[in-house]
């Protein structure tokens, strides 16, 4: 599978950004997509996790009612909409699909990674 994501840069606290991910071959039987991030320093973190067909989404504490995961099923792309940001929202953000069975954000695979930077 490809996954490519666009829509990074930076922002101001409080501001929006919208990443997206096109995404092309093979999607793992698991049908879920979703985003993680590493910040400089330290270690992956999961941010949201989409069943792609039975809908469940799951989102890390840090980011819910801030972020909201959505797909385009014609253009193949699943979308991260991204409000009231904070300055450790920055990170690289990944989009990602194959959600692990015991921790949804163990992802199987993942693209290059957009960079997310808040001041």
């Amino acid at each position: 599978v490809q996954l490519v994501e666009s829509g990074g840069g930076s922002v101001q606290a409080g501001g929006s950004l919208r990443l997206s991910c096109t995404h092309s071959g093979y999607i793992s039987s698991r049908h879920c997509m979703g985003w993680f991030r590493q910040a400089a320093g330290k270690e992956r973190e999961g941010v949201v996790a989409r069943y792609t067909n039975g809908g469940s989404i799951y989102y890390a504490d840090s980011v819910k009612g801030r972020f909201t995961i959505f797909q385009d099923n014609a253009k193949d792309t699943v979308h991260l909409q991204m409000n009231s940001l904070k300055p450790e929202d920055t990170a690289t953000y990944y989009c990602a699909e194959g959600c692990g069975e015991n921790d949804v954000f163990d992802f199987e695979d993942w693209g290059q990674g957009t960079q997310v930077t808040v001041s």
